[in-house]
């Protein structure tokens, strides 16, 4: 593929990362108001598993164009 294709990839991967990350720090944050106020979390804690695989396959996805880039993904 070519470099300039996946650098763009790499940059939207980056981006969405950085937005999950965003979105699962807040959902900690409802789990957290809610459990406080002694209601029920149980469907904001199944929202955060989803967001946090989401956020684990955007990662993989990430080190897949860093390979294919030959970048080292640790660096």
């Amino acid at each position: 593929m070519d470099r300039a294709v996946l650098q763009q990839r790499l940059a939207k991967l980056e981006a969405k990362i950085v937005g999950v990350q965003h979105r699962i720090d807040e959902q900690r944050e409802v789990i957290i108001t809610l459990e406080s106020a002694g209601r029920s979390s149980d469907h904001a804690k199944y929202l955060l598993a989803g967001l946090e695989l989401l956020q684990t396959a955007y990662r993989d996805s990430r080190i897949a164009v860093l390979a294919e880039l030959g970048v080292n993904a640790s660096s």
